[in-house]
């Protein structure tokens, strides 16, 4: 804030007269001077205050404006990311949905497996008992055993080849690492064979789903006596309405257990049999009580296979048809049990001559590699 003093640039006539008053006019304009001097300093530092305040509102502004520009693209950003996040929470609602639609389809699949086993379940529970004794060895957890399958495979020949199993594993890798193997036949006559491995196609899983069937039943709890006696006393009870029955169409008679699987033409009639668990039925002479269950149907509803070499078993390829079949095989085999020959003891052998059809039968082949033909 800047002050004007009025002051009067007039000299006073009298005072100028002397010199004192020349001195004191003198003095009073370099006062003035001096004042004004100060008041045009204080005027500029006013401006320049003014012009700095002005550069710093413009600076602010400058600065308000990169703000405001800043948050502008930030809640655009905001917005993209939290719109994309709404459309991956609807994704997600949908595919929740799609997984609870899933998960109510399998629910009602497994009441429905549920029912189903519960009824097989009451199946089990009234299957005919059977004595079984157990005949293996025991030990701790570590070394338990599992059940295991026993396959029976048929191995079809090409002509011309033959197998052979030796005792001993060591024997019949020796043969496959010799590969080519001359025999002698008698006299100058010899032949070269191949020397290969087996490979059989084994189960390595079989799961197998069960269902009561409609048709059938199993009859336990049986007489020993003649088998067709059994078998006709069966079918007359079981084919008399009074007893429940129907016509039958199928009487089996089941060695390993003993027992009797019954065939009605009819659906339904066997649910009706098997209500009554017990039959009394006229047999040599006397009454007997039968057992009635119901019988499970079984198919394979899933099959794992791997391929596995015989470890004793090897395939003999290249022979020609020069000599009768038996003698062929005697001098075959003869040549690969003489350890000079790098054979050994031999357990089986078989020989297909070219255009005959052979098959060969692997039997009670396991894991400790017991393996056989025929």
């Amino acid at each position: 804030h800047v002050v004007f003093q009025d002051f009067s640039l007039v000299p006073d006539s009298q005072s100028e007269d002397t010199l004192e008053g020349i001195k004191a006019s003198i003095k009073n304009y370099k006062k003035k001077h001096d004042q004004l001097m100060e008041e045009t300093k204080e005027l500029t530092r006013t401006i320049q205050d003014r012009r700095d305040l002005k550069q710093q509102f413009k600076h602010r502004t400058d600065k308000l404006t990169q703000d405001l520009e800043a948050d502008k693209r930030s809640y655009r950003d905001q917005l993209a990311n939290e719109k994309s996040k709404l459309d991956l929470l609807k994704q997600e609602e949908l595919k929740l949905v799609a997984e609870i639609k899933e998960t109510n389809a399998a629910i009602k699949e497994e009441e429905a497996n549920k029912k189903q086993l519960m009824q097989q379940a009451d199946v089990f529970t009234s299957v005919p008992e059977r004595d079984v004794v157990f005949k293996g060895a025991t030990g701790n957890a570590n070394n338990k055993q599992e059940f295991e399958m026993k396959p029976h495979i048929v191995y079809p020949m090409d002509g011309g080849t033959a197998l052979i199993t030796f005792e001993e594993e060591v024997v019949a890798r020796k043969i496959l690492e010799l590969k080519k193997h001359q025999v002698d036949l008698g006299g100058e006559c010899s032949i070269t064979v191949e020397a290969r491995p087996v490979h059989l196609m084994l189960p390595k899983l079989v799961e197998i789903d069960s269902e009561v069937s409609s048709q059938r039943i199993l009859i336990s709890n049986l007489p020993r006596m003649e088998t067709e006696t059994l078998l006709d006393k069966l079918e007359i009870h079981f084919s008399k309405t009074k007893n429940g029955g129907g016509e039958v169409v199928g009487c089996e008679y089941l060695s390993d257990s003993e027992t009797v699987v019954l065939t009605f033409a009819e659906n339904n009639i066997a649910k009706r049999v098997v209500q009554n668990e017990f039959h009394d039925l006229n047999l040599q002479k006397k009454k007997h009580k039968v057992r009635v269950t119901p019988f499970l149907n079984g198919k394979i509803s899933n099959l794992k296979t791997k391929m596995t070499q015989c470890p004793r078993a090897v395939m003999l390829t290249g022979i020609p048809d020069i000599m009768e079949r038996e003698t062929l095989q005697d001098l075959l085999e003869i040549h690969f049990q003489k350890n000079t020959n790098g054979g050994g003891e031999i357990e089986a052998f078989l020989y297909n001559p070219l255009g005959e059809h052979t098959s060969a039968v692997f039997g009670g082949v396991t894991p400790d590699s017991e393996d056989e033909e025929q």
